[in-house]
C-alpha cells in the first residue's frame, strides 16, 4: 500500500540522497537507485510496470488529481514544498513530480539483437537522443564503452524521454567486449567512400557511433564489416551524432521493410 508523508527538513536522508542523484552524473551507481523527473518519464515507467520506491511530489503537484494517480505506483509518496523540490530539479521550470526506481541489472550483451555501440560518447543529450532514436527504430540494444556519458543519468534519462525502459543497456564496456560480441559492425564517418543508401548491411547488426570529436577508435573502425559515410547534398562538414544515428536506423527499418514487401508470398505462382 502507498504511504504518504510530508517532508519539511532540508536535510531530510531521502531529500539529501536524492540531491546527490540529481546532480551527480554517475551516483545511481554507487546508490543502485534511479532518479526520474518529470510526469512523462514517471508515466512510461509506471506503464512498464517497473518498481518505483519512492514518489516524490511537490506541493503544486499533489494538487494535481493526474499527478496525485500516478504516485499510487510507488510503494511510499513523499510530498514537500515547491521551493524545496525545486533544489532537485535540473530544469528550467521545475517538474512536480518525480521517482525513485532501483537500478535495473545490467545484463550480459545478447549477440542476436540489433545493436549500438556508444564508443566514448561525451554528451549526455546526444547519448539520450541516441537511445530515443534507437528505441523507436527497431534497435534493441545499447552498449556503451568506458568513455561514454553514464546511459542512467538524469541528463541521459531526459534525453531518452523513456527509451531506457524499452531497450537492454549495458555499459562500462571495452573495445576487446565489444569485439568479442560476434555482431558484425557497421561503423559512420563522413570521410567512408560508401554511401549509406547503396552500402550492403547485414542484419542483424552493431551500428558503431563515436566521440562527438575524434569518431570512434582506429581499432574499432577497422574490425567493421562496413564504413560508411550519409549523403549530405546540402554541404557541411558533418551531421551531429544523434541525427546521424536516426537517419542509419531508419535506413535498415527501410531496407527491412522493403524485403519483406519484395518477398514472394506463400503459394503465389511464381
Amino acid at each position: 500500500m502507498n504511504r504518504e508523508l510530508r517532508l519539511s527538513a532540508r536535510a531530510n536522508p531521502l531529500l539529501v540522497a536524492l540531491r546527490r542523484l540529481a546532480r551527480d552524473p554517475v551516483a545511481y551507481r554507487r546508490s543502485g537507485e534511479v532518479w526520474l523527473e518529470g510526469e512523462h518519464l514517471c508515466a512510461a515507467a509506471a506503464a512498464r510496470g517497473l518498481p518505483v520506491r519512492h514518489a516524490l511530489l511537490s506541493e503544486s503537484g499533489w494538487a494535481q488529481a493526474p499527478l496525485r494517480e500516478l504516485s499510487r505506483h510507488a510503494a511510499r509518496t513523499a510530498i514537500v514544498s515547491d521551493a524545496l523540490f525545486a533544489e532537485l530539479s535540473a530544469l528550467e521550470s521545475p517538474a512536480a513530480i518525480g521517482f525513485v526506481l532501483p537500478l535495473p541489472p545490467a545484463p550480459p550483451p545478447d549477440p542476436a539483437l540489433p545493436t549500438v555501440v556508444l564508443d566514448r560518447l561525451q554528451d549526455a543529450g546526444n547519448v539520450g537522443s541516441i537511445l530515443r532514436s534507437a528505441a523507436a527504430l527497431g534497435v534493441l540494444q545499447a552498449l556503451a564503452l568506458k568513455g561514454t556519458a553514464a546511459l542512467w543519468s538524469p541528463k541521459v534519462l531526459r534525453a531518452g524521454m523513456g527509451a531506457h525502459f524499452a531497450l537492454r543497456l549495458v555499459e562500462g564496456l571495452s573495445e576487446d567486449e565489444a569485439l568479442a560480441l560476434a555482431l558484425p559492425l557497421v561503423g559512420t564517418s563522413p570521410h567512408a567512400s560508401a554511401l549509406l543508401p547503396q552500402a550492403p548491411l547485414p542484419r542483424p547488426a552493431a551500428w558503431l557511433l563515436g566521440h562527438e570529436g575524434q569518431g570512434a577508435s582506429v581499432r574499432l573502425l577497422a574490425s567493421c564489416v562496413a564504413t560508411v559515410c550519409i549523403p549530405q547534398p546540402g554541404g557541411g562538414e558533418s551531421l551531429n551524432v544523434a541525427a546521424a544515428a536516426a537517419i542509419c536506423f531508419y535506413e535498415a527499418v527501410r531496407r527491412q521493410e522493403a524485403a519483406t514487401a519484395d518477398a514472394p508470398v506463400a503459394g503465389s505462382a511464381q
